[in-house]
């Protein structure tokens, strides 16, 4: 007895097949398996036309945030040239005053749909870890959630303040970055929020995009925005000021399109108009560019990250299906055996009865 219970006693979990491999005992019949491969066939079938229909998107998204990033980029450098020479002539002008932060409102993008990965956690969980960091610091925040999910998110924790949800409509356009661009002109100009910045992802290749925080509002210098205890409030690898130089000037960098230096272009700026009305008629398009681009950046991840879920669970399907189709064989041929055993066996006693 004590040999059969040794013989019978199951194996440790470190050599345990791994699920639905040919070596793993699956508990159930001929036809159950056969109805269980035929459901994992459909829902390849439909991972494979999502996967298509994801490749087919990103494309044209990835193609939006490539023509888009150059001149985003090269307006915020010019903004900030702009901006420090007015600093220097002491030149107050609203969007750009640096101010004691008391209260910081953050735009959180995600997607409108699942089946995209980590996707839509990572970017929302990045929030709420720079909630939690404002909070320690004794400063107020202020979401603004922009897609389903992160809206779904938000909802379910009641620590975390919304001021408005707003849904995704597609692709974006800069009637969409304008309401968002609205809310936060409002917010900031009316002195409700001290700091805007933005939360998501950045696009940076098919299989890579990682979420980030950039700064909005103000236009400033790293380490210039300050608590009312003269604490720092600048997020950690805050992607406004990656762009930026030791001397607060932005010094952007790109694999393909060398950009030339502009060391020498802020000594010899002269202003026609009021450089206060210059600033003023070019902030809201500061605004909506860097909104827009956040968007299109958070789209093309949301479709690369879709598209790679989608082909793996492809995958993972035409292996299951392949090992159960290798579990419905040995079961059938089993059967097979045992009746034809059974057969044999029933014609050898008649002949010995006979």
């Amino acid at each position: 007895m004590f040999s059969t219970i040794l013989t019978n006693r199951v194996p440790s979990k470190p050599h345990l097949p791994k699920p639905h491999s040919p070596h793993f005992p699956i508990r159930c019949g001929i036809r159950e398996i056969r109805d269980r491969i035929s459901s994992i066939k459909t829902t390849q079938k439909i991972t494979e036309a999502m996967k298509l229909v994801s490749a087919a998107r990103v494309r044209r998204a990835q193609e939006a945030v490539i023509n888009g990033r150059p001149f985003s980029e090269t307006f915020a450098e010019v903004l900030q040239s702009i901006n420090q020479q007015l600093q220097s002539d002491d030149v107050e002008v609203p969007l750009t005053a640096v101010r004691p932060v008391k209260n910081v409102a953050l735009v959180v993008i995600t997607g409108d749909r699942g089946l995209c990965g980590g996707f839509n956690n990572s970017v929302a969980k990045k929030a709420e870890a720079r909630v939690h960091e404002l909070n320690k610091l004794g400063i107020g925040c202020v979401v603004i959630s922009i897609g389903k999910k992160g809206n779904s998110y938000f909802k379910r924790r009641s620590f975390v303040e919304v001021d408005r949800f707003i849904e995704n409509r597609g692709f974006p356009t800069t009637k969409d970055a304008q309401i968002i661009a609205d809310d936060v002109f409002s917010l900031f100009v009316t002195e409700e929020v001290d700091k805007v910045e933005l939360v998501y992802t950045k696009f940076v290749s098919l299989v890579r995009f990682n979420p980030v925080i950039q700064t909005l509002l103000p236009l400033s210098k790293k380490g210039e925005v300050l608590d009312a205890n003269g604490n720092c409030v600048d997020a950690m690898g805050d992607e406004f000021f990656r762009l930026t130089s030791k001397d607060g000037k932005l010094a952007l960098k790109r694999d393909v399109v060398k950009k030339k230096s502009s060391d020498g272009f802020v000594p010899v700026m002269e202003f026609e108009q009021d450089p206060a009305q210059i600033l003023d008629a070019m902030m809201p398009l500061y605004l909506n560019s860097q909104i827009l681009k956040a968007l299109q950046e958070s789209l093309a991840s949301e479709l690369a990250a879709r598209m790679g879920a989608m082909s793996n669970a492809t995958d993972n399907a035409v292996e299951l299906t392949k090992n159960l189709s290798v579990v419905y064989n040995r079961e059938r041929q089993a059967k097979i055996t045992g009746e034809i055993l059974e057969i044999v066996s029933g014609a050898e006693a008649l002949t010995q009865i006979d």
